[in-house]
């Protein structure tokens, strides 16, 4: 177990990965271009020794691939796993008593621990214009912590275990934020920092806040672990880090993780807003900027041999991909408990998270009659209503069938397409709320959903081929995606009104050509990029497209308010002028990088630029 973050960066690298990178190096830009070439090539966490402008060094990528998360929690791990075990069926710890024997002493880990003396990271003070100020974007509207871990407690209480840990990304410097004085906090529909925030509006009370950066790895992952509402995510801390929180109360009333590399604290002005933003985000394009709360500094603490922990985010997958890694496997046994009758669910990283769901589900209803979706929309229903897989935009749900994996994309693609039936299987629910970075809806957090759902039994033999289309107005090209489906470069998207009119006709052509076996059609930007891989198909179609303004059909029609259609089924893919603008490097900064490092993350062996 690891008492520090930098017990850990010492344990990586004398076990050989880590990249320590020597000279300095400008937070502008140029490490997050260093961070994202070692990450796309499997590299190890990098150690910045001489960060620009700052006294401090900073780390990244501790993370970066799957094998290296595990090997940063092996030694607690499975002690984790036993205890969620427990959790789904406590009749276990008799049946295999031997194998829960230590199942209590991981239990205790989970209580945090309060001190009477100050932890290391009250060794001393600094400023905000001191950390490094890391902007990983060119558009980004300044430097941003991208692992904080920001707490608070409910009005008038001082028991931790009614703490909320969240990572809601903070803006350091830029817009109009007074520097070392106010920092921008950003959070999300779906929450807990917002219920609090209700709370301390109606209060007198100051609304108190401690971000913490840093600590043992365990802490930051803690900050994105989906916990019940009401349970604090310190509890997880310590289980997964294997060693209790420990936590301090500042003079002036903050709470100090003792283990962290660095505690910033202050007061979140109520019903105060300022700009916020753009910030170059997970879904692969720029959350643009909005008003959110700003905090008040007070303190910025540091441990002596403080290390700044961050992370640079894009289109997935990225650093952060491990998170949704790691949860998955620790959670994998509650999910029936959480979800009853679903047997698995994926949000999707290439897609964002948010923007598409795949899962599985029992069908128990009526296993007399002829197979139709009936349980698995329930189940469907509860996956919208809950938590944050409330912010799906299109969920794929298919009936459990041997050997069906939401993990193998194009698999569990062929499976739901040969099944559904688009005059009966699309379900939407309109003038709902998406995710907050998703700006394919009609407004901010505003948009559709729909379920595509599957038990059927085969009723398409999808194709590998399709006729051409090109002759079509407005159809440049064409490329085959998977089997049944068709990928097709349209022409540019102007405005809705334009689309219907110009989808009408490309329908109507469609009517009169053979298209069986071809299932669904995306229109897009470029073709040929959407199906150069999987992961292109899932990020250009379910970023783009909001399924009730975007889903065409051809042959669709209106019964007793249900849509469908009897033809293949169309999402309008295309970028539209409302969308964010997409993630592109900044070319100057690469070409200083290329001095000292491969495009594949190897330093040269001149390193002195």
């Amino acid at each position: 177990m690891y008492t520090s973050l930098r017990d850990c960066v010492d344990d990586l690298e004398k076990h050989g990965m880590l990249l320590r990178i020597s000279h300095e190096v400008d937070p502008d830009l140029e490490m997050a271009e260093i961070h994202r070439r070692v990450y796309h090539a499997g590299g190890p966490a990098i150690l910045f020794e001489q960060v620009k402008g700052s006294p401090f060094q900073a780390v990244s990528n501790i993370y970066g691939t799957e094998e290296r998360t595990d090997f940063v929690f092996r030694k607690t791990l499975p002690s984790v796993k036993k205890i969620v075990e427990l959790k789904v069926d406590p009749i276990r710890a008799l049946k295999k008593p031997w194998r829960y024997a230590t199942a209590p002493l991981t239990a205790l880990t989970a209580l945090p621990k309060k001190t009477w003396t100050q932890g290391k990271v009250m060794y001393g003070q600094t400023t905000i214009d001191q950390v490094p100020l890391i902007k990983s974007w060119p558009m980004d509207g300044g430097a941003f912590v991208t692992l904080p871990q920001v707490l608070t407690l409910p009005p008038q209480s001082d028991n931790i275990m009614e703490s909320n840990i969240g990572m809601y990304r903070i803006q350091l410097s830029g817009n109009e934020y007074v520097q070392n004085e106010e920092i921008g906090l950003h959070y999300q529909l779906h929450r807990g920092i917002g219920v609090h925030h209700t709370l301390y509006n109606a209060s007198e009370e100051e609304f108190k806040c401690s971000i913490f950066i840093g600590g043992p790895p365990s802490h930051a992952f803690s900050a994105i672990m989906p916990l019940p509402e009401g349970m604090s995510e310190l509890t997880f801390a310590g289980l997964l880090g294997g060693r209790r929180f420990r936590y301090y109360k500042d003079s002036q009333g903050h709470i100090i993780s003792n283990d962290a590399d660095f505690v910033i604290t202050g007061t979140i002005r109520k019903n105060v807003k300022k700009p916020e933003g753009p910030f170059g985000d997970h879904l692969g394009y720029y959350s643009l900027e909005h008003e959110f709360p700003v905090m008040k500094v007070e303190n910025v603490y540091h441990r002596k041999d403080a290390l700044w922990h961050f992370t640079v985010v894009g289109r997935p997958p990225q650093e952060d991909s491990s998170f949704g890694y790691l949860i998955h496997k620790i959670v994998k046994e509650l999910t029936p408990g959480e979800f009853p009758g679903l047997v698995a669910i994926n949000a999707v990283d290439a897609a964002g998270v948010h923007p598409l769901l795949l899962a599985i589900g029992q069908e128990r209803y009526m296993p007399f009659r002829d197979q139709r979706p009936e349980e698995i929309l329930t189940i469907a229903n509860r996956i919208l209503g809950s938590g944050q897989t409330s912010l799906a935009k299109f969920l794929w749900i298919a009936a459990e069938s041997d050997g069906l994996d939401i993990y193998d994309y194009p698999a569990f693609f062929q499976h739901m397409l040969e099944r559904v039936d688009w005059r009966y299987d699309l379900h939407f629910y309109t003038q709902t709320t998406i995710d907050t970075l998703d700006y394919s809806g009609d407004g901010w957090n505003a948009g559709s959903k729909v379920v595509i759902a599957a038990n059927r039994p085969v009723i398409t033999q999808l194709s590998a081929t399709a006729p051409d289309l090109t002759h079509i107005d407005h159809v440049s090209d064409q490329s085959i995606v998977m089997n049944g489906v068709l990928g097709i470069t349209y022409g540019k998207f102007s405005t809705y009104e334009n689309a219907k009119a110009e989808l009408d006709t490309f329908t109507n052509a469609c009517a009169s050509l053979d298209l069986e076996g071809i299932k669904l059609i995306v229109l897009c930007d470029d073709a040929n990029f959407l199906a150069a891989s999987i992961n292109n198909y899932l990020w250009v179609t379910y970023t783009r497209a909001n399924p009730s303004h975007d889903i065409y059909g051809v042959g669709s029609y209106i019964e007793y308010k249900h849509w469908g259609c009897t033809g293949p089924l169309i999402i309008d893919a295309r970028i539209k002028p409302h969308h964010a603008p997409e993630l592109v490097t900044d070319e100057a900064i690469s070409k200083r990088v290329d001095q000292y490092m491969d495009r594949s993350g190897n330093l040269l062996s001149d390193t002195s630029a």
